[in-house]
């Protein structure tokens, strides 16, 4: 395994994003493409002719590449392009509905369409070498949908943290489930666009003291302050509609695991309340038995005292996670 990595840590963040992070996003390419609707699905792309191979980074729910500045800049100095898209909805793409915050997707299948026009007809003819792909938490399900529908397309892919099913508390699926179709049904009666889910609304900045993404204070301040600079990265609650389609996915992503030929790997945060650990572990075993090459022993690897964000998390949480991925990625060359 190679242990040789160089990531950056907390103590030098605040100078690190004046000065280093700063000068490497200059050397970004950020546009937009059209999509299969003729929406506006922005991207950004850090290409270097010395790097051999790429990464794809599919972001999570409520997220845009400007939050990857420190992670893109990392996986740079560790001898790799960067591709990052903003999904349709959030970051810097266009919304949907007349309320820009408000989380919404028609079919969770629009986001692998998105993203898989971004690697064929954007990111490939630019990057050479293997290609692989790193989806956090919603962006682990757009992944592995995408893995399943197209399954040449990378050579080795990780998962943090994956919404392979989102995590309702207490609420049993047998009762959470019909109750969130039923309620979605009962809003498009009443109303022309999807009606934030109960007790959501619009974007708040939340303090760091009790969060539920990160224990790493300076992380998380530095992606706030990026939300509060750039309001156009803003986006609320889910709605009905979003809700709705996700326990619909998390059925596809398990109907379709023999479909899955990329080697995966899954990185879990033992201390998540955001998705559920045990859809994770369960998803590992069963894609283990059918493709031995993927999670490896049928499990996840655990990382202990971590919370949901492993990208924006404390050194030794986020060190372990980068150095896992790369590891992975480094075995499929």
């Amino acid at each position: 395994m190679v242990s040789s990595y160089k990531f950056s840590q907390e103590s030098e963040l605040s100078t690190k994003y004046q000065h280093q992070i700063a000068e490497y996003w200059q050397t970004g390419k950020f546009s937009t493409f059209s999509s299969f609707d003729g929406l506006t699905i922005a991207y950004a792309l850090f290409y270097s002719a010395i790097n051999k191979h790429s990464i794809v980074i599919s972001p999570g729910r409520s997220e845009g590449y400007l939050k990857y500045k420190e992670t893109a800049f990392d996986l740079h100095n560790q001898g790799y392009n960067v591709a990052i898209i903003d999904h349709r909805g959030q970051g810097l793409s266009e919304r949907m509905l007349s309320d820009p915050h408000k989380g919404y997707v028609r079919d969770f299948n629009d986001y692998v369409l998105d993203l898989q026009y971004f690697v064929n007809e954007i990111v490939k003819p630019k990057f050479m070498g293997k290609m692989y792909l790193m989806g956090h938490s919603m962006g682990g399900a757009i992944s592995t949908l995408h893995l399943q529908q197209f399954p040449n397309t990378f050579d080795a892919a990780v998962l943090l943290s994956p919404m392979i099913s989102i995590n309702g508390g207490s609420i049993p699926d047998w009762v959470g489930k019909p109750l969130s179709s039923i309620s979605h049904w009962a809003d498009g009666l009443k109303s022309k666009e999807s009606s934030y889910f109960y007790s959501y609304g619009p974007y708040q900045a939340k303090p760091f003291v009790g969060n539920r993404l990160t224990g790493c204070e300076p992380r998380y301040n530095i992606f706030r302050q990026e939300y509060q600079l750039n309001p156009k990265l803003q986006l609320g609650g889910i709605t009905f509609a979003w809700l709705e389609q996700a326990i619909k996915t998390e059925q596809m992503l398990f109907n379709n695991l023999d479909k899955i030929t990329t080697p995966v790997y899954v990185i879990q945060a033992e201390l998540d309340t955001i998705v559920r650990n045990d859809k994770q572990t369960k998803f590992c075993k069963q894609l283990n038995s059918l493709q031995q090459q993927s999670c490896p022993n049928g499990k996840p690897l655990i990382l202990n005292g971590a919370l949901h964000e492993l990208l924006f998390e404390v050194d030794a949480i986020r060190n372990e996670t980068l150095t896992a991925t790369l590891d992975w990625f480094s075995q499929h060359e």
